[in-house]
């Protein structure tokens, strides 16, 4: 794949901004959904981007670090698994589960620069015990400086390699490898969305759970809505999410007046 220089620079800009955000401005700018349209628009093909993006966010979607045990990055991987879906024209499922290597690579190069980087906590610490306010920020700015840098060179090396070297390297994997990894790729996204319910979930939601799979059959069996089913999905989950936030409020209102909720009357 042919790249130009804005390109890549971009990409370094890009990534630069959403690794500081992911540990210091929590914007969600980082998330795979956010990254992979806007590397699929830097690299040409948008609509590769957002489904990548898409499908990595699931993959990801239940992924937290306990204690000090990372995940695979975030960042990383969903950038990385959009440039290889563009350059290498991978379909997004085995892309993704193809970025999973450089993810983890990543993670583990990003764990040695806040090792590096650990001896700041001292310089804070000490601008804090002196009553320093521009000295903690001068430690703020100079970590993000070199978060996002350490992100964005990184991204770039995978980048420039991955686009050469994964040429070569998907040419040289036979189609029936590729079909298996594109699997397991397309697996991934549902163990993402299970860990996540299986933080999330209570006794009490299954019933919900239930009741959007059957919707979703139905509606997505009808020829006519099929195209929209995650749109009318998502209003039939806003509706029941609006009406027990009203129940609920109106319960917590009758208990604080002393009252006794029944219906109302």
């Amino acid at each position: 794949m042919n790249y130009s220089f804005i390109q890549v620079l971009l990409i370094f800009i890009v990534t630069f901004i959403v690794a500081i955000d992911q540990f210091s401005f929590l914007e969600s700018l980082y998330q795979p959904i956010v990254t992979g349209p806007v590397i699929g628009l830097i690299l040409g093909d948008l609509q590769t981007g957002l489904v990548v993006g898409g499908t990595y966010q699931l993959i990801t979607i239940g992924n937290m670090p306990v204690g000090g045990a990372q995940p695979p990055n975030a960042v990383i991987g969903g950038i990385m698994a959009t440039v290889f879906a563009v350059t290498l024209k991978m379909d997004p499922s085995a892309a993704s589960g193809f970025a999973i290597a450089f993810a983890l690579l990543g993670q583990y190069l990003i764990t040695i620069l806040f090792t590096v980087m650990s001896p700041m906590m001292k310089v804070a610490d000490d601008a804090a015990h002196n009553a320093d306010p521009k000295g903690i920020a001068k430690v703020n700015y100079i970590e993000m400086a070199v978060l996002g840098t350490g992100f964005g060179l990184i991204v770039v090396a995978f980048f420039i390699a991955g686009s050469s070297f994964g040429e070569a390297l998907t040419n040289a994997i036979p189609k029936s490898a590729m079909s298996a990894l594109s699997t397991a790729g397309g697996m991934m996204r549902y163990v993402g969305f299970a860990v996540l319910l299986r933080v999330m979930m209570s006794k009490d939601m299954w019933g919900f759970y239930f009741l959007g799979f059957a919707l979703a059959l139905i509606v997505g069996g009808i020829e006519s809505l099929s195209q929209s089913t995650l749109l009318i999905l998502a209003f039939v989950g806003f509706a029941f999410a609006y009406w027990d936030y009203q129940i609920s409020i109106k319960t917590k209102q009758a208990e604080l007046s002393g009252g006794d909720y029944s219906d109302g009357i």
